[in-house]
């Protein structure tokens, strides 16, 4: 996974860790793993921010450099 993909989604939509952590319903602490890649993110986390960020999964784990869903 990209972990740095999700730190770069998370600055690009102006919230801080803490916003994030708070939007998954985890410690910042936790989250903060996730973004270093220290802590394996949970499918249903990737899912979410996914959709919180309007990507397609395959972008955040780096298979792909297109943003968009498939579909769209």
């Amino acid at each position: 996974m990209h972990y740095r993909r999700i730190r770069d989604l998370r600055t690009d939509h102006d919230l801080r860790q803490i916003d994030v952590a708070e939007f998954l319903g985890c410690h910042e602490g936790v989250y903060r793993r996730y973004e270093n890649g220290v802590r394996e993110i949970p499918l249903w986390a990737l899912l979410r921010l996914a959709e919180r960020y309007d990507v397609s999964v395959d972008y955040m784990l780096g298979i792909t450099d297109n943003r968009r869903k498939y579909g769209e």
